[in-house]
């Protein structure tokens, strides 16, 4: 079966909790604070493997979630960072947000690999937290939850040429000719439902990968058809081969043909229409077909260059190959997607268009705070010790959070929830 679009889940490693411990060791008094850090989770990375074709993998499992870090121990020992969790997907792999549609990767190459659910850093130990005001604190952080996300998985095959045209103009079998792939060829429309790739060595031994993409129709921009199935997987390709029906066989009009697939192009992406064009008529064994061309040419004009063959008898098949390689050497790629790689030492802000928290009513009554910020600092903090506590709320007291809820009329004894949290608002 050939997948070509899943949707799963990844999450990050959850980062090690640090540890509130002390030195007791004979003979040395006031040993101070010696808790560790807890170590990183480990990342979720997707690497390309050549060997790869589809997303089938991803159909029997959807949920990807790397491991947490190990915590903190005593005499300052930290925790061990997590492993990657390393994921492999097939080239031509277009990673995508489900929650806002952003491009998280763009996976071509063999052995690329990009880093799609980051595992969150290690809690710090009560050492880190001593200070001459505070030699011997009581104070820790859990471990800093991984990202997690729902992605689209999208893949679109890598071919340097691709044939586009209407149903049953003859696009599979003229792939079986020029290449040893073996699509289904049947005397009906869409028989081909899949992308079928053949690797193509003209006579002075130039080669290039083709693929035979599932037959187009009018409206295919809209979803209609196979439409964007089909559509997705054109964008990889360097040279279209707009292959036309020119017997006519079909009752259509084959400049209309024409005209109709290059209006879905244009439809679906202009960029599309950058790529050269290859025009190739079909069937030209069959009667009616010369005729056909001469008024075919008449339309399009002499500017544009026609290459007649007939899959079936090979006739006028090395001219087209001797073209396409002549403009693959010429023509180069075209990048769908900008995406700004991440500097290792550069600082990344995310979320910065949010706010630090949001409140909100329940039914009940209580007030509700939510927010990234927010959330990740309540999931850091230790409850189990006091100073934490108080480190929390003087953390929510510079955030604004109390000011807001004044405004908001809360007042003395009010319910403020975070999450699961509950606890009471005092003046």
């Amino acid at each position: 079966m050939f997948v070509d679009h899943v949707k799963i889940f990844v999450k990050g490693g959850d980062g090690g909790d640090g540890m509130v411990a002390f030195r007791r060791e004979k003979y040395i008094a006031y040993g101070g604070p010696a808790g560790g850090d807890g170590g990183k989770g480990g990342d979720v990375v997707f690497i390309v493997d050549e060997g790869l074709r589809t997303l089938m993998d991803f159909r029997y499992q959807r949920h990807f979630k790397a491991t947490r870090g190990e915590h903190g121990g005593t005499k300052n020992m930290h925790g061990k960072g997590a492993p990657n969790m390393v994921v492999k997907v097939p080239p031509g792999t277009v990673v995508t947000d489900v929650a806002d549609g952003t491009i998280i990767a763009d996976l071509v190459e063999h052995g690329q690999t990009a880093v799609i659910a980051k595992g969150g850093r290690g809690g710090r130990g009560n050492s880190r937290f001593a200070t001459p005001q505070n030699p011997a604190p009581e104070l820790s952080e859990k471990g800093e939850p991984g990202v997690d996300r729902e992605i689209n998985l999208e893949l679109k095959v890598l071919a340097d040429a691709g044939l586009v045209g209407f149903p049953s103009v003859g696009k599979s079998t003229l792939l079986s000719v020029v290449s040893s792939a073996k699509p289904k060829i049947a005397d009906y429309h869409f028989t081909t439902l899949v992308p079928n790739l053949g690797m193509v060595e003209t006579e002075d031994h130039r080669g290039f990968a083709l693929a035979d993409l599932p037959g187009l129709i009018e409206g295919a921009h809209a979803g209609i058809g196979l439409g964007h199935q089909f559509l997705r997987h054109i964008e990889r390709t360097r040279v279209i081969i707009h292959v036309i029906d020119m017997s006519g066989l079909e009752g259509r009009d084959p400049f209309e043909d024409y005209e109709t697939i290059n209006e879905e192009l244009e439809q679906y992406n202009m960029r599309l229409m950058e790529r050269p064009q290859v025009i190739v008529a079909n069937k030209m064994d069959m009667p009616d077909a010369e005729e056909n061309l001469k008024a075919f040419k008449k339309k399009v004009g002499d500017d544009v260059r026609i290459f007649p063959i007939s899959a079936i008898t090979r006739k006028g098949l090395d001219d087209l190959l001797f073209a396409v390689a002549d403009l693959l050497e010429t023509t180069p790629e075209f990048p769908m997607y900008d995406i700004k790689d991440e500097d290792e030492n550069s600082v990344l802000y995310k979320h910065e268009s949010e706010v630090d928290f949001e409140i909100t009513r329940d039914d009940d009554g209580a007030f509700v705070l939510s927010g990234y910020t927010i959330e990740r600092l309540f999931k850091m903090t230790d409850f189990n010790f006091d100073q934490s506590v108080r480190k929390f709320a003087r953390q929510l007291r510079g955030m604004g959070v109390d000011d807001e809820l004044r405004k908001r009329g809360a007042e003395d004894g009010d319910t403020v929830r975070i999450l699961e949290f509950e606890f009471e608002f005092l003046e």
